[in-house]
């Protein structure tokens, strides 16, 4: 009885461990993340943003990529691939005003992705 119970505490205790684990990783990586895009928008709001710079972050965002996809569902990553894609091409364009839009949802979309990931009680039942 001793064992039974002393396995599922430590059972607990493992998954709970994994789950903060999970959160705090997925957390730093999508703030890290929204500070580059946040750059990003700063520079497109401003009218000096290039081509270079929005590659630059995207080329961040796939790095970041393969990191994640072993803890975020491909629909999240496909996600922001798309809004990636789409505002390097709007800013090499110049149409900066579009930019700026797909890089806000790009913003949103890194504040709350993580919040999913949080152990909470909504996110658990």
């Amino acid at each position: 009885m001793v064992k039974s119970l002393l396995a599922i505490a430590l059972s607990a205790l493992l998954l709970l461990g994994a789950g903060l684990f999970e959160w705090r990783f997925v957390d730093g990586e999508f703030s890290a993340f929204g500070e580059e895009v946040q750059a990003l928008f700063d520079k497109a709001e401003d009218g000096t943003a290039s081509t270079e710079d929005a590659r630059a972050v995207q080329s961040a965002w796939e790095a970041r990529k393969s990191r994640l996809h072993v803890w975020i569902p491909h629909n999240d990553v496909n996600k922001i691939d798309d809004y990636m894609a789409e505002a390097v091409r709007l800013i090499g364009e110049g149409d900066f005003e579009l930019a700026l839009a797909k890089l806000e949802i790009l913003l949103h979309l890194s504040e709350c992705i993580p919040g999913t990931y949080r152990p909470s009680p909504e996110n658990i039942f």
